[in-house]
Order: C-alpha cells, then structure tokens, then sequence
C-alpha cells in the first residue's frame, strides 16, 4: 500500500469542492462498498480494495485504474496473465527497464507497438 488511501481521499476532496457528489457515501454507493470501508481505506485503517473495487474506483474519480492499481500494490489480473506466460522473459525485461528514463521506455514501447502491426 504506497499511499493509496491518501491518494483515492484527496482526489475525491478535490472532485467534492465542485460536485458534492464526491462525498464518501456517494462514491462508496457507486463502487459497491460500505461507505465506513472506503472512509477506513482513506484513513489507511484498512487494505485497500479488490481490483473490481479499484477499476470502479478509478472510473468514477476518473483516474487510471493501473496507476490506483500500483499505487495500492496490485497488478491487475490480465498483467498478471502475461507476465505468466513467459515469466523469466517479462521478468528479465522489467528489471532492465526500471532504470531506463522515460523516453527510452517510450522508444521501446513504440517500437513493440510498430512490431504488432
């Protein structure tokens, strides 16, 4: 958990000072949760939710659903798929990657993208 409560209250008290349909209850109604759960996941009293819960999360507050994924230390089911299908390979090329700036990333990533079509 990096910060995932934290993160998920502050976006949705920024959302709630134009639109009070930001409030905990509401967006806890609208994702599927008790509204004391979500208030305890913002407060970190409690791990943050399953990754339907987060995907619903992040469509309501209009966020990335990877990022509130990371940020809560999950990897979402289908990464998880691919990954397993050739774990030493994807290992191997996630750990090169990690120190690689941004626009290499992105270099590569395109390049991936070009290959597939």
């Amino acid at each position: 958990m990096h910060n995932f409560g934290p993160y998920i209250r502050q976006r949705r008290e920024a959302l709630r000072a134009d639109d009070p349909r930001f409030s905990v209850r509401q967006v806890a109604m609208r994702i599927g949760v008790e509204p004391s759960y979500l208030s305890k996941v913002e407060r970190q009293l409690e791990a943050p939710p399953s990754e339907p819960k987060i995907r619903a999360l992040a469509k309501d507050l209009d966020e990335d659903p990877d990022f509130l994924l990371a940020i809560a230390g999950k990897i979402s089911d289908d990464l998880r798929e691919v990954i397993c299908h050739r774990p030493q390979l994807l290992s191997q090329l996630i750990r090169e990657l990690k120190n690689l700036p941004d626009d290499a990333v992105l270099r590569i990533v395109h390049k991936a993208r070009s290959g597939n079509r």
